[in-house]
């Protein structure tokens, strides 16, 4: 991936985001202050990110991708999936009170995430790879946090955010691939009682084994794999609606039962 950030900067970059993260307040997106910033930089900055985290006793659980449906690239801007990785310190019980104080913009989207049997290496990995290798589905919410000013961002930033990650919740019914549509599957996301969302898991790229396998194929050029066990998040099939504390959250998938939380202060 290219690069044109030095050592120096990257750290400094990482411990802005570190800070935004932790401490959740708003920054300005990274590329006001370094505008020739390449996505190279900002996968660079997030796995100095990564590191630190762990270093620093968090457990690597998994990956997400990130904008995998065209709703989200049309709502964020961009027109290139991401992806970004998850800790077992994002990860919330389902039906559990997710608070809001230490989140900047929190915003709720439906998921599939996949739980591998096999470990997977790009490049090259393809839909049937993904499908071959994952133990099984279930469904998932999760609670994106953009850290940037006003929730404006671009790709070299939203990478080097970790993706926006912040929490994530798996519920519903584990199932074995083989035994439902993965790529028909209805979603509905209810908020207090009212219907926010819609929409079918065809949303993220036709079919929610192609965003794992783009995202083992990233990894790659990342000169890393997808390690066996991993719990990964395949993108959001709907747009991300925003929460705050009162709120009430259910997501219903066809065939993988349902999802839900509630936010507070």
């Amino acid at each position: 991936m290219n690069l044109t950030l030095g050592r120096e900067d990257i750290v400094r970059l990482c411990e802005r985001i570190e800070g935004a993260q932790t401490r959740a307040y708003a920054i300005p997106k990274l590329t006001d202050e370094y505008p020739g910033m390449t996505i190279g930089d900002g996968y660079a900055v997030q796995m100095a990110l990564r590191q630190r985290f762990l270093a620093a006793g968090h457990k690597q659980v998994g990956w997400k991708a990130g904008l995998t449906s065209k709703a989200k690239m049309i709502q964020m801007g961009v027109n290139v999936p991401s992806i970004g990785f998850l800790t077992d310190r994002m990860a919330r019980p389902e039906n559990s009170a997710i608070s809001t104080a230490d989140l900047v913009h929190p915003r709720v989207e439906c998921e599939v995430a996949f739980v591998m049997k096999k470990a997977l290496q790009g490049p090259g990995c393809t839909r049937q790879d993904v499908l071959d290798a994952t133990d099984y589905v279930l469904p998932a919410v999760e609670i994106i946090d953009s850290r940037f000013s006003g929730f404006k961002f671009d790709l070299p930033s939203v990478v080097a955010d970790n993706g926006s990650s912040a929490r994530f919740v798996g519920g519903g019914r584990a199932r074995y691939v083989e035994d439902i549509d993965l790529d028909t599957l209805g979603v509905v996301m209810e908020k207090n009682g009212e219907l926010v969302a819609m929409a079918a898991s065809a949303a993220v790229l036709g079919h929610p084994a192609e965003a794992i396998a783009m995202l083992v194929n990233i990894l790659a050029e990342l000169g890393e794999g997808l390690p066996a066990g991993s719990f990964v998040m395949s993108g959001g099939i709907t747009e991300a609606i925003a929460v705050k504390p009162g709120d009430n959250v259910i997501a219903r998938f066809q065939a993988l039962g349902s999802v839900s939380m509630r936010f507070v202060e």
